[in-house]
């Protein structure tokens, strides 16, 4: 080693904020945490008024969010420090109970960046893999830039405006299934594209989101819950039917089949991921050619600008989340590079845009 790389200073450690009222799992967050010589503690709190109270004095990258807190809950923290003092949040979810995956699923409207389980015993055969992801997420998370919001109000409460639309729909003919994916970002963003699609949308909505396994069905249910439109997860086999959106399930690709039919494949990862964007669009290329339109939003990463690019050259139509909306403007400007996008839109103008498509308009 030279003097000169002696001398380089050790790159700075990402700063968390734990917030955790269990004291046995605030434990095992501090030791997980600690095990990762990129990141460091500079503050373990056990509710949600503590995280506000302390917040700007030990100045965090990143916080790592316990949803059920005494007092005031996860979500409202999570609102309050969006609002006051924007700072990356990574929501730790215990992934099967319904409950707490709705309000970590709010969360994310809420702007949390995304959502990982809660470890348990470290005798549990998942541990390592769930101690993993949860480093990852923090360094990952830190270093995406967050906006000031406002707290949630009509601009988020229940469900979306629909686009307004004439009673009558007429599917144009260069159509016949949607595509959409997302990554980091993607909840909030899904629910306000696919919310604001008319409630007799003649499109079947087929969507990949990049989130880990044991919350795709929550995840499903929650957006089931906040639009117009019949979701669930996607089931190999199933006709994809007008006016329904289905979403991949866990560590599965979703694709378009023959005739209009759903495949859910375990092939290997695209990109490294699974399900994937690309293998998605792909699907749609080959089998709905120019009838098919794909739209990429917000994440991390390039996923799903190839098969955009697909989808484009197959003649359909594409679309890409304009960066002044992107929570993280990876996946759109990699499709955007790749002159994959045909359109390029701000999130509050792509349902309006995909409502056009189906009455028939430019």
């Amino acid at each position: 080693m030279t003097g000169h790389e002696q001398d380089k200073p050790a790159p700075a450690r990402v700063r968390v904020m734990l917030v955790e009222d269990s004291l046995v799992v605030r434990q095992l967050l501090i030791h997980i945490v600690g095990r990762d010589p990129r990141l460091e503690v500079v503050a373990a709190v056990a509710s949600g008024e503590e995280a506000l109270a302390t917040i700007g004095q030990t100045r965090p990258d990143v916080v790592s969010m316990d949803i059920r807190l005494p007092g005031i809950d996860g979500l409202e923290t999570t609102r309050r420090i969006m609002a006051e003092r924007p700072t990356p949040i990574v929501v730790i979810a215990d992934s099967i109970e319904d409950s707490s995956l709705r309000i970590s699923m709010n969360a994310l409207r809420a702007g949390a960046l995304s959502v990982v389980e809660k470890p348990v015993a470290t005798t549990h055969a998942g541990y390592d893999a769930v101690a993993t992801e949860i480093c990852t997420q923090l360094r990952i998370m830190a270093a995406v830039p967050v906006i000031r919001r406002r707290p949630i109000g009509s601009e988020w409460a229940g469900r979306t405006a629909a686009a307004p639309v004439s009673a009558a729909l007429r599917v144009p003919e260069a159509a016949s299934v949607l595509a959409i994916a997302a990554s980091t970002g993607g909840p909030p963003a899904l629910a306000r594209v696919i919310g604001g699609l008319p409630a007799h949308y003649p499109l079947p909505v087929l969507v990949v989101q990049h989130m880990g396994p044991a919350f795709m069905e929550g995840f499903a249910a929650w957006l089931n819950s906040v639009v117009g439109l019949a979701v669930s997860v996607a089931r190999d086999g199933g006709r994809a039917e007008a006016g329904h959106v289905y979403v991949a399930p866990g560590d599965r690709h979703l694709e378009l089949g023959p005739a209009g039919h759903l495949r859910i494949t375990d092939a290997a990862p695209v990109g490294g991921q699974r399900p994937a964007a690309t293998a998605l669009f792909r699907s749609v290329a080959r089998h709905a050619g120019g009838r098919g339109v794909g739209v990429l939003l917000t994440g991390m990463g390039e996923d799903g600008a190839t098969g955009l690019l697909d989808m484009r050259r197959a003649g359909g139509l594409t679309i890409a989340e304009d960066e002044s909306t992107a929570v993280v403007f990876g996946m759109p400007a990699a499709a955007i590079r790749l002159s994959a996008a045909g359109t390029v839109l701000p999130l509050d103008r792509i349902a309006a845009h995909l409502a056009r498509l189906a009455e028939g308009g430019p």
